[in-house]
């Protein structure tokens, strides 16, 4: 009798460990959503007690003057972690993979998961090409 219940017991810790595997398995590796946001990163450190992870914030600004809005992040890649830390000051538009209902902080304590960055360039606005010359009349349509 005895072994039989250690057989279910340890049957049903197997099978609660498998779909606790496989639940971490499946938010680890589908993308709820995908996007980029842009923005000035304001802050980027390296956190956590047991499980490291770089961690960020930047201020989405939409017009000058605006209150800029903050998005949270997590980066795991190391070179992406060093390429921001080498863009710190300027625009950056940050490409990121939304990852759900994560069961634990050690992969990330936000559910964005950084896995590219860029220098934002803003191109100055080309001034109107002037269609009548002063002193002339335009012609009519």
């Amino acid at each position: 009798m005895p072994s039989k219940a250690l057989r279910v017991i340890a049957l049903t810790l197997i099978i609660l460990a498998l779909l606790a595997g496989g639940w971490l398995w499946l938010t680890l590796h589908w993308d709820y959503s995908a996007g980029e946001r842009a923005g000035y990163v304001q802050k980027f450190s390296k956190k956590g007690w047991l499980c490291k992870t770089w961690e960020g914030e930047i201020a989405m600004v939409t017009m000058p003057g605006a209150i800029p809005d903050k998005f949270d992040f997590t980066v795991h890649d190391d070179a992406v972690a060093q390429k921001i830390n080498l863009l710190a000051g300027k625009r950056v538009v940050l490409s990121y993979r939304q990852h759900r209902f994560i069961p634990t902080s050690c992969f990330g304590e936000t559910e964005y998961f950084v896995d590219g960055v860029r220098e934002m360039v803003d191109t100055p606005a080309a001034a109107p090409a002037p269609s009548v010359s002063q002193g002339q009349l335009q012609t009519p349509r």
